[in-house]
């Protein structure tokens, strides 16, 4: 069974820290990108990063560069999202992805034939 769980979420103060998790299981994890997606106010979903399957290149959206940094370990099928200075626009919910491609489009993301998700894990950021 083909699965992705995310795992990190809660609720941070504004300026905080939290360190998202996704655990694949039941595909082989390294013939996809992986990408961090989050479902926002009125359920508008956003490709925050991605990180390419093979060579490692991390993408991000303009809306978290220089605070976000996303990684992955092929060998142990994992991800992560490392969130720093968190502000109140980045709450919602996070979701872990593989997809066979990804570009970067004037500081967005774009994903192409979106393959598993996870369950999402709710980042809170409020004080």
């Amino acid at each position: 069974e083909v699965q992705l769980v995310e795992s990190g979420g809660g609720l941070v103060q504004p300026g905080g820290f939290l360190r998202l998790s996704c655990a694949a299981s039941g595909f082989h994890f390294a013939d996809y990108d992986l990408g961090w997606i989050r479902q926002y106010a009125y359920k508008r979903l956003e490709v925050v990063s991605c990180v390419r399957k093979q060579n490692g290149g991390i993408a991000y959206a303009d809306s978290v560069k220089g605070r976000f940094t996303a990684s992955r370990d092929n060998a142990k099928s994992t991800g992560s999202l490392e969130m720093n200075n968190l502000e109140s626009a980045d709450t919602g919910v996070y979701y872990c992805a593989t997809m066979t491609y990804f570009r970067l489009v004037s500081g967005t993301l774009w994903v192409d034939d979106v393959e598993s998700w996870g369950q999402g894990t709710q980042v809170t950021v409020s004080s």
